[in-house]
């Protein structure tokens, strides 16, 4: 997929010619009501909070949104519901109701147009 392309230019920089992917991002950051609810499961006795540098995850979506709030609608529960599984796949200890409010309350989102490769190889996706 990504095809780069140097130039030089003046002074001691390079031009990186490289790919804009036809995607937009969700960046899901989890929130203190999530690791709460996590920590009750952890068996491990690691406990995360909101104070730890914990990286998002990021889902790609559609490049051509004007709206937040549709997009967010559209996908939450299954964002959610892969949050979820991250720490267990028994769905008996997951919250009763899967609802946007829920959502929004455990996990910060961000949304972003702009996604570039900057890898020169193949972009690889898995189905999960």
């Amino acid at each position: 997929m990504a095809e780069f392309e140097e130039r030089s230019l003046s002074g001691n920089y390079n031009e990186i010619i490289m790919d804009i992917v036809n995607r937009g991002f969700l960046s899901v950051t989890p929130k203190e009501a999530f690791w709460n609810w996590s920590n009750q499961l952890n068996e491990e006795g690691m406990e995360f909070n909101v104070e730890d540098d914990i990286e998002p995850t990021v889902y790609l979506i559609t490049e051509d949104f004007f709206d937040e709030g549709p997009i967010i609608e559209q996908h939450f529960k299954k964002i959610f519901k892969n949050e979820l599984t991250v720490v267990t796949d028994n769905e008996e200890f997951w919250p009763k109701e899967i609802t946007m409010e829920l959502f929004l309350d455990w996990f910060e989102i961000k949304l972003g147009s702009m996604v570039f490769d900057l890898e020169k190889s193949n972009l690889v996706g898995e189905k999960i």
